[in-house]
C-alpha cells in the first residue's frame, strides 16, 4: 500500500495555486441574455475565527478579454490568501481579478476561485456583485435573474460540506461489537463507516444488515435533523493490487460484473426516493488508484498485478463508472480515496497522482463535478499532526527531509498533505470546491510512548525519530501496527479545507490475517501482516510492526481494538 523512496530525485517545485475552470452554459434565450452575469458565493467550511469560500462567475454578456468582480462585506470579514484570482481588499470592499491564464472569459462561460478568510461576529454572504461595473444576478428590472444558483429547495440539495450541521450513522453492528469490550461503551456510540466489500454485502453477507437495512436504520437515527451515511465502495476488480490482505472478490478482467452486479444495485438502493432526505457520503474505491502510479513499471515497489490493472486500465474504468452512476443520485456525495502522505506525498507520486484521478474522474461519462472531495488516509495509521518537527527544519546541517523517516517527502503529517494535495486536485482541473475527509480511527498515537517534545538534536534521524508521534517502524507498514491508537473524534469542518475527520475504517475490524487462513471470501495471507516479516521495498524492508494472531482483515480483532483504546490520543474518559 505504502511506498518509500528508492532514489535521490532533485526536489522539484510543488504547484500550489490553482488553474481556472470553465464550465459551459448555454447562454440563448432572451431572458437568460438579460441576466449579464451569475455569482455563486459559497462557504465551504467555517470554524469560530474562519473560512473558506469558493466563487464561479458566469458571463452571459459578451466576450470578455479580462474581468473583475467585486463585493463588499457587511460585517468584518478579511480575505486572508486565495487561488485561481488576484484578490485585493480595501475596507469591506474586495476586488476579485484574473490571472493571465483565466483572463479569457467567453460568452456563457463560468470561472471559479476561491479563498481564505476570517472573521468574527456573523459571516453573512455578501449581496451584491458588480462584474466589470455590471451588477448580476439580476435582470433588467432588478429581480433575481433565471440563473440564479438554487437555493435549498431546488432542483440539487446537495450542500458544500455535508458534515456540517448533521448527525453521521452509527452502525449497530459495529457499536455492539465495540460496546461488548471493556470499557468499549466510551466509543461504541462513533460513528463508522460502512464497508460494501463484495457483492453479496448488499443484501448482507453472513446474516449481516445489508445495504438497505442500514439505510432504514439511518432514517429512524435521523429524526428530523439532518444525517450522513457513510459508505465504503470497495470492489474493483483485482482490487488492491499491492497486497494481498484484502484483495477482492472480482478478477482483474471482470470490470463488466463489477458495473453490472455491484455498482448497478448500489445506485438502485440509493436511487429509492425512500432515502433521499439522508445525505449519503460515498468513499471509492480505497487503495486503488495510487497504486498505478507508485508500484507499476521500472519502480524496485511495483507488482505484477499493478502492472496488469495500469495495462488493462480496468481500474480507472471502474472508478469512472462510479463516480458517473453514484453522482447521478441528488443526495450522493462522493469522495475518491487519495492514499495518505506516506504514499503519494513525494515529488513523483504527487502531481501525476492528481493527473490519474482526474483521468479517471472523467472516465466512462463521469466528470470532475461528480467528484465532491477526496478522503486521505483511509484505513492507515499516519499521525494527523506532528508538531515536534517539522518539513523545513534543520538539525546537524541537514534538513528533517533526509531524515530516514522523512526520505525526501515532501510533508510530515496528514493534515498538511490533505490541505497541500487538495490545491493540487485544484489545479489539475478538479472545481475549488471540493473538500477533504481525513480517517483518524488509529492515527492517535497516544500512550506512554507518544513524545512529549523534540527529539535530541544529535543528528537529523534522533531529532525526528525522538519526536515523532508516528511510532511505526517504517511509513510503509499497513497491517494491524503494534502502538497505535485512536485519533481524533469524527468532527466536521474541524480546519480548512477539511470537511471532517471520520473513522472510515471501524476500529477493532482487522486489516488482515498474520498467518494463512482459508476462508470463502477472496482474501489472500499478506507477509505484512506477519509479525516475523522482514519486508520489501515498499517498507523499506523492515519489520512489518503487525501484530499477533490477526483473523482475516474486516474481522473482529480483539486485541487490537483493547489497544487502540488503551493509546487513544486524545485519550479516552
Amino acid at each position: 500500500m505504502s511506498r518509500t523512496r528508492t532514489a535521490l530525485l532533485a526536489a522539484m517545485a510543488l504547484v500550489a495555486g490553482a488553474t481556472g475552470t470553465a464550465f459551459a452554459v448555454d447562454p440563448g434565450g432572451a431572458d437568460i441574455a438579460a441576466v449579464p452575469c451569475t455569482v455563486d458565493y459559497k462557504i465551504q467550511n467555517q470554524w469560530s475565527t474562519g473560512f473558506t469560500a469558493a466563487v464561479t462567475v458566469t458571463n452571459n454578456s459578451a466576450a470578455k478579454s479580462s474581468w473583475s468582480l467585486k463585493w463588499s462585506y457587511a460585517g468584518n470579514q478579511k480575505v486572508t490568501s486565495g487561488w485561481n484570482a488576484k484578490l485585493s481588499q480595501s475596507g469591506a470592499a474586495v476586488t476579485a481579478a484574473n490571472e493571465s491564464y483565466n483572463a479569457q472569459l467567453a460568452t456563457g462561460a463560468s470561472v471559479s476561485f476561491g479563498f481564505q478568510g476570517s472573521y468574527s461576529g456573523s459571516n453573512a454572504i455578501p449581496g451584491t456583485f458588480t462584474l466589470d461595473g455590471v451588477t448580476c444576478n439580476v435582470d433588467d428590472g432588478g429581480n433575481p435573474g433565471p440563473t440564479d444558483p438554487p437555493g435549498p429547495g431546488g432542483p440539487s440539495n446537495r450542500v458544500d460540506n455535508p458534515y456540517a450541521g448533521a448527525k453521521v450513522y452509527v452502525n449497530p453492528e459495529w457499536s455492539a461489537k465495540a460496546a461488548a469490550e471493556p470499557g468499549g461503551s466510551r466509543v461504541s456510540s462513533q460513528p463508522t463507516g460502512v464497508w460494501l466489500d463484495r457483492i453479496t454485502a448488499i443484501n448482507g453477507a453472513n446474516g449481516g444488515m445489508g445495504l438497505r437495512a442500514h439505510l432504514d436504520e439511518a432514517l429512524r437515527q435521523k429524526g428530523s435533523g439532518e444525517l450522513v451515511v457513510q459508505l465504503v465502495i470497495y470492489n474493483l476488480p483485482g482490487r488492491d493490487c499491492a497486497a494481498l490482505a484484502s484483495n477482492g472478490e472480482l478478477g482483474p478482467t471482470e470490470i463488466d460484473r463489477y458495473k453490472t452486479q455491484y455498482i448497478d444495485p448500489i445506485k438502485t438502493i440509493l436511487a429509492d426516493s425512500k432515502y433521499a432526505s439522508l445525505r449519503i457520503v460515498t468513499t471509492v474505491e480505497i487503495d486503488s488508484l495510487p497504486n498505478l502510479v507508485t508500484n507499476t513499471g521500472s519502480r524496485p515497489t511495483a507488482t505484477p498485478q499493478c502492472d496488469v490493472m495500469k495495462a488493462n486500465g480496468n481500474y480507472v474504468k471502474g472508478v469512472g463508472y462510479a463516480l458517473n452512476k453514484l453522482g447521478d443520485v441528488a443526495n450522493v456525495y462522493n469522495y475518491v480515496d487519495a492514499g495518505h502522505h506516506g504514499w503519494i506525498g513525494w515529488d513523483d507520486n504527487f502531481g501525476a497522482s492528481a493527473t490519474l484521478f482526474k483521468e479517471a474522474a472523467t472516465a466512462e461519462g463521469a466528470t470532475v463535478n461528480d467528484v465532491h472531495g477526496f478522503i486521505t488516509n483511509t484505513a492507515n495509521y499516519s499521525a494527523l499532526k506532528e508538531n515536534n518537527f517539522t518539513i523545513n527544519d534543520n538539525v546537524a546541517g541537514k534538513s528533517v527531509r533526509e531524515s530516514k523517516w522523512v526520505d525526501w517527502n515532501r510533508y510530515t503529517d496528514e493534515q498538511s498533505f490533505a490541505q497541500g494535495f487538495r490545491n493540487q486536485l485544484v489545479s489539475a482541473g478538479f472545481p475549488s470546491s471540493i473538500g477533504m475527509l481525513i480517517d483518524t480511527s488509529r492515527n492517535g498515537w497516544g500512550g506512554s510512548a507518544r513524545p512529549s517534545g523534540p527529539g535530541a538534536q544529535t543528528s537529523v534521524d534522533t531529532y525526528v525519530d525522538g519526536g515523532r508521534y508516528d511510532r511505526r517502524i517504517h511509513v510503509g507498514n499497513w497491517c494491524n501496527q503494534s502502538g497505535a491508537g485512536l485519533g481524533e473524534r469524527p468532527q466536521a469542518a474541524p480546519a480548512a479545507g477539511i470537511d471532517a475527520y471520520v473513522w472510515m475504517k471501524p476500529p477493532g475490524e482487522s486489516d488482515g490475517a498474520s498467518k494463512e487462513i482459508a476462508n470463502d471470501e477472496g482474501k489472500g495471507f499478506d507477509r505484512m501482516c506477519d509479525p516475523t516479516y522482514t519486508g520489501n521495498p515498499r517498507n523499506g524492508n523492515n519489520l512489518s510492526g503487525s501484530l499477533p494472531d490477526a483473523p482475516l482483515s474486516g474481522h473482529w480483532f480483539s486485541a487490537q481494538f483493547r489497544q487502540l483504546m488503551q493509546n487513544a490520543y486524545p485519550p479516552l474518559s
